[in-house]
């Protein structure tokens, strides 16, 4: 810590320490905690919507987010391949509706398709 003095009119020496300017950035810096991005507040909202009495544990919640993780990167890994073979650089909704048709079984795939057709008319209606 450097210290400076300075003499006023005939007064006694006063010593004044002060800090150095990368200390007071240091003091004045808080630190932020890291955000852990999760599918957490979504789940619940959708677990509310089928079953209002429901709760979910955090070791549960941990492992729907863990799922819903793992099937986006299945998702999106196949329809990166898809747009690969056809020698196009953009992902579009008909490759995502295709790869979720090669990756997820049967009815659950009906449904995925039908949501998802859904929610595009919605965006293109809006937009």
């Amino acid at each position: 810590m450097a210290k400076t003095s300075s003499k006023k009119q005939g007064k006694k020496e006063q010593v004044v320490e002060k800090k150095p300017r990368a200390e007071e950035k240091k003091e004045k810096k808080h630190r932020r905690s890291h955000r852990k991005e999760s599918y957490s507040v979504y789940i619940y909202r959708v677990l509310k919507q089928v079953h209002p009495d429901t709760g979910i544990s955090s070791k549960s919640m941990s492992i729907m987010n863990s799922f819903v993780n793992d099937v986006f990167e299945r998702v999106a890994t196949e329809a990166s391949r898809l747009a690969h073979y056809s020698k196009r650089s953009t992902i579009s909704a008909r490759e995502i509706q295709t790869a979720v048709r090669l990756i997820l079984p049967g009815e659950l795939a009906k449904h995925a398709v039908s949501e998802g057709t859904k929610a595009v008319t919605k965006y293109m209606s809006s937009s």
